[in-house]
């Protein structure tokens, strides 16, 4: 299947469904602002029509029955199917929104097939089933798979985030319904295809683009058994309130305003190298990127003048161009979003060291300048909101202590980073900022280890073995001694 032009069906059961409305959904490149693709706008009966068949092949079909080995071989023929169109998969998201195209294929397209590979070596030693013995009692603990999963994914690294949810979901023995963004769908045809090629049976995973309204009626269908989002805050604090009437359970990926810890003994040339990708990758919209840059008042103006330099080898353009590193943002809205907080932060009185305005050159677009922001106190709106766009806050502390309370300052804790030549002390700062992950001196924490947010973060982690626990229901059978023996000494 091409992924440019008009589409007209919908992934349901196994099978490409004509869609209950005539209603579409256009993809607009942002680079362009021309319409590169139109989809099937889900209606609530898509919806309902998705989770009856994500609800039969869990209940009757042969996915959860499935030995962990045989679901095993799919998921690695899936992984298969990434590594063998990681191409493919770059140019099409870059497409969608924008990512520039050597960022694309290291995390847009590589991420994915290297997520799966990720869970498919936990789930060798994840505890599916183990027996547990004590005085007071012999049980067999098992995991078994919650059931209907609702997976709601975002624009910003929206194959790899669906992934990342469906990887472990399947894996358990679950069966999804997968809501894609508006504003990139066609991802989302690239990997119901492979999932067809990978022997995926039907049900197990359906495909439904759809609005927010659609959104809401998939998280509140009582067929649906777990919900996994990733998007704002204020979203999931919606969700959690649909889910939170029926008891459903649901796990929250949520916003971030992530402070990075700038010490006086820092290398600050390797700092602001590391800030290259750990705050501008995909031109500022990753929720993880380290947008506060708390640096003593000794060393800010040098912190600024190397970040001027920084930004001044970034090119700014075309994202299929192999020389862009900051490509356009997804959507005028984004753009006017991202501009409007540019503008309350001159109200409430920082000044733009570099940025601010609309790259030259660039007539077509949703642009913006990489922007850094000085003379910001922790009280404003810029050092405390998301903006989800290339633009950096540069705030002065004192010492150490008022550090860690400026970074702790934020309904956020997602992410975070502190940048010294002592790890020692590099590492004592780090146990003290409230946030899910802290990367010292920029080392990432890499797949084996759980990712998600403190505060309004969100709720839940993904990644890790840690990342299977979101999509399982615990069950302890209590056994006769003689058994539990017998199964304990089972390999």
């Amino acid at each position: 299947m091409l992924w440019h032009g008009r589409y007209d069906r919908l992934f349901v059961g196994g099978e490409w469904v004509e869609p209950a409305t005539t209603d579409t959904l256009d993809v607009v490149s942002p680079y362009t602002e021309e319409v590169v693709a139109t989809v099937p706008s889900g209606a609530p009966a898509d919806v309902d029509r998705a989770v009856a068949a994500a609800r039969a092949a869990f209940d009757r079909g042969p996915w959860p029955r499935m030995s962990l080995s045989e679901r095993q071989e799919v998921l690695t023929r899936l992984a298969e199917q990434l590594e063998q169109r990681r191409d493919e998969i770059a140019a099409l998201v870059t497409a969608e929104m924008g990512c520039p195209i050597t960022l694309s294929r290291r995390i847009q397209a590589t991420g994915p097939a290297r997520a799966v590979r990720t869970f498919l070596e936990l789930s060798e030693q994840y505890p599916f089933s183990a027996v547990r013995s004590s005085a007071t009692g012999h049980a067999l603990v098992t995991r078994e798979p919650v059931g209907v999963v609702a997976a709601i994914v975002p624009w910003n690294v929206p194959l790899m985030i669906a992934v990342l949810k469906l990887a472990p979901a399947l894996l358990a023995g679950c069966t999804a319904v997968l809501k894609p963004s508006p504003e990139t769908p066609l991802d989302s045809y690239l990997l119901a295809e492979m999932l067809l090629e990978a022997g995926l049976p039907p049900g197990v995973v359906n495909i439904v683009p759809a609005d927010r309204e659609a959104g809401e009626h998939l998280v509140t269908r009582p067929e649906v058994d777990k919900v996994a989002f990733t998007g704002s805050t204020a979203a999931g604090r919606r969700i959690a309130s649909l889910c939170g009437n029926d008891l459903r359970r649901v796990t929250l990926e949520l916003g971030g305003k992530s402070a990075a810890i700038i010490l006086d003994d820092a290398d600050l040339d390797a700092t602001v190298e590391s800030l290259r990708f750990g705050s501008l990758r995909n031109n500022g919209q990753i929720c993880s990127l380290k947008t506060r840059l708390l640096v003593s008042r000794r060393r800010e103006a040098e912190l600024v003048d190397g970040l001027r330099d920084l930004i001044a080898s970034m090119p700014v353009g075309d994202p299929t161009d192999e020389s862009t590193q900051i490509g356009p943002l997804v959507s005028s809205r984004q753009r006017h979003r991202v501009e409007d907080y540019v503008r309350i932060g001159l109200a409430e009185g920082a000044e733009i060291a570099l940025g601010g305005g609309r790259p030259h050159g660039l007539a077509r677009g949703w642009f913006v300048e990489p922007t850094v922001m000085t003379g910001v106190r922790p009280g404003m709106r810029i050092a405390q909101e998301e903006i989800f766009g290339p633009v950096l806050a540069v705030l002065t502390y004192d010492d150490e202590e008022e550090a860690v309370a400026m970074a702790n300052d934020s309904e956020y804790g997602l992410n975070g980073a502190v940048f010294t030549t002592d790890l020692d002390r590099g590492l004592s700062i780090a146990r003290r900022i409230r946030t899910g992950t802290v990367e010292l001196n920029g080392n990432p924490a890499g797949q084996h280890a759980p990712m998600g947010g403190f505060k309004g973060s969100g709720i839940g982690r993904e990644f890790g073995p840690e990342g299977f626990d979101a999509f399982v229901e615990l069950k302890s059978i209590g056994l006769p001694e003689g058994l539990a023996g017998e199964l304990a000494a089972l390999p």
